[in-house]
């Protein structure tokens, strides 16, 4: 394929020299002379192993070209990537003049030029950038449409630097987000010859996923850190604690805690999270993100009740009061809190959980029943059709199999609220399922 790279920094440069030793046919364009008179000579601009090797292998074989002329390099190529820095204001915000001066560059070629192209977005964008500025400006400055005329994906990179070429040819992945089928299919030939799974979704969702990766990866470096200072005041070695955490492929590095929806609860998270932090502290350990998780759950349940008022109605049917399904246990349920909150504020609120209704009778968490909640616990109703029928919002509180349906199909007039995922689409306008983060 012929392909131009518009941004000749790290992610570019590394493309470049990956795509052309894969037989494509490649021009890097930058506005920095110096760095396109570095590619034709077959020199790395930047540091990285192994790539000044490929570059100069793309150069001889005729396969890799250097230039400033962005006109030149649209009109000679099929596909544009646009690999240019995104980087922070002082606000935080992304500074895009890069990427805009790019697509009104491309956009006045495409004006003229008669075949389809493609236009890539490898930058780091937050979700929204290539709806609200990249098409936008590429459709004013071409006069054509996007989708019809020419293309428009994202293809979110994944290379660490030091290991940049090893990434590119052996990732645990290829996202792309592709705002037409064709433009998919377009950039997914580029990668089907390597061994990994090839992700299609819409462009929104590929811009996030990359933010959720990069924040997610901070986000293990920071707990690590905090564990280990906490190890070492205790006099441990957070390195081999941390060594065996990641040994659990089943829990601790999985997918079963990374789904979106309700606060954690139970006999063992709030209260472990609670004594970890109060002994960093008396330790005088700094532990941030350690200290934010009980904040950040209680703002989960906040965001919860938030969602019932906004619907205004005020008969409302808790489904599930354990903090999970197929136990009666209610030690630190976020349910429970939440029924306080709704109880607080006046709403009519019926409760149905089969499992703690058999426990307020028979079993062992009858005296807690009885002792710490009976203002939630006689809001139980066993008649299942009862506690839906006499009410306005039905929330589904916990993964009982039984609630399933609601979600599919929310009975007629009644507001149902997912917290637990069972919606198999994301909340539309004016749709009677809500979910809490989707």
């Amino acid at each position: 394929m012929r392909i131009s790279i518009f941004g000749l920094g790290y992610v570019g440069a590394v493309c470049a020299g990956c795509l052309s030793a894969r037989g494509h046919d490649v021009v890097g364009v930058d506005v920095a002379k110096d760095k396109i008179d570095m590619i034709n000579a077959g020199k790395s601009p930047i540091v990285e192993p192994g790539l000044g090797e490929l570059l100069q292998q793309g150069i001889q074989t005729g396969r890799l070209r250097g230039t400033t002329n962005f006109a030149e390099a649209i009109r000679d190529t099929d596909l544009s990537m646009i690999c240019v820095g995104t980087p922070s204001k002082k606000n935080g915000d992304l500074e895009l003049n890069y990427i805009e001066a790019v697509c009104r560059e491309i956009g006045f070629v495409l004006r003229e030029k008669t075949t389809r192209h493609t236009i890539v977005v490898r930058s780091t964008v937050l979700p929204g950038t290539v709806a609200n500025v990249v098409i936008p400006i590429l459709e004013d400055c071409s006069g054509k449409k996007a989708g019809v005329d020419f293309g428009v994906a994202v293809n979110p990179e994944f290379l660490r630097e030091s290991t940049a070429i090893a990434d590119y040819d052996q990732p645990p992945m290829t996202v792309i987000g592709e705002f037409d089928t064709a433009s998919g299919d377009v950039l997914q030939s580029l990668y089907e010859e390597l061994d990994a799974p090839i992700i299609r979704k819409d462009i929104a969702v590929a811009e996030m996923i990359k933010y959720t990766c990069n924040v997610w990866h901070a986000t293990k470096v920071t707990f690590a850190n905090e564990i280990g200072n906490i190890a070492k005041a205790v006099g441990v070695d957070g390195r081999e604690v941390m060594e065996v955490v990641c040994q659990d492929k089943t829990l601790n590095l999985s997918q079963y805690y990374m789904r979106p929806g309700f606060a954690f609860g139970g006999s063992c998270l709030p209260k472990d999270v609670r004594a970890l932090t109060y002994r960093a502290g008396s330790l005088d350990v700094e532990a941030p993100l350690l200290n934010s998780l009980m904040r950040s759950n209680e703002s989960q349940v906040q965001n919860a009740f938030d969602i019932v008022e906004s619907h205004e109605k005020r008969k409302v049917a808790l489904l599930g009061l354990s903090f999970k399904a197929g136990t009666d246990d209610l030690r630190e349920s976020p349910l429970v809190e939440l029924a306080e909150m709704l109880i607080g504020k006046g709403y009519d609120l019926s409760i149905y959980d089969s499992n703690v209704e058999y426990a307020r009778v028979h079993g062992a968490n009858k005296d807690y029943i009885e002792s710490k909640i009976p203002h939630v616990s006689s809001l139980l109703n066993s008649d299942f059709d009862s506690v839906i029928d006499n009410s306005d919002v039905i929330i589904l509180g916990n993964r009982d199999e039984k609630f399933r349906s609601l979600a599919q199909e929310a009975p007629q007039g009644k507001q149902v609220i997912d917290l637990v995922g069972f919606m198999s689409k994301a909340t539309s306008a004016g749709s009677r399922t809500e979910g809490i983060c989707w």
